[in-house]
């Protein structure tokens, strides 16, 4: 069973583009095995209508299974164990500029 809502899922699957950041405690960047990454996009500008979607978690290396994701895409990658997910935008139902959040 998925952490993630089906729109979740399908508005992951459907972008390009995310932002990865790793910090220390004091916020320091740092490679170490915690994450965020934020997915995000305008589903509109008229009306004004973002959407995003953060996973905070702890990450792993892995040393296959990259390049099942397209070509051009390299074995390694790395695997994200949600701990937090947020949302703005991203389910159907949601009102405009609605935060969703939950702890997995």
């Amino acid at each position: 069973m998925s952490v993630f809502t089906p729109a979740e899922i399908a508005y992951m699957q459907g972008q390009r583009l995310a932002r990865v950041a790793t910090a220390t405690p004091d916020g320091q960047p740092h490679v170490v095995p915690r994450i965020a990454i934020v997915i995000d996009d305008l589903a509109s500008v008229d009306p004004w209508r973002p959407r995003m979607l953060e996973v905070r978690g702890e990450a792993a290396i892995v040393s296959t299974g990259g390049e099942a994701i397209g070509s051009g895409f390299d074995p390694e990658m790395f695997r994200i164990r949600p701990k937090r997910i947020i949302s703005i935008g991203v389910d159907a139902s949601d009102q405009p500029f609605a935060l969703n959040a939950r702890s997995v």
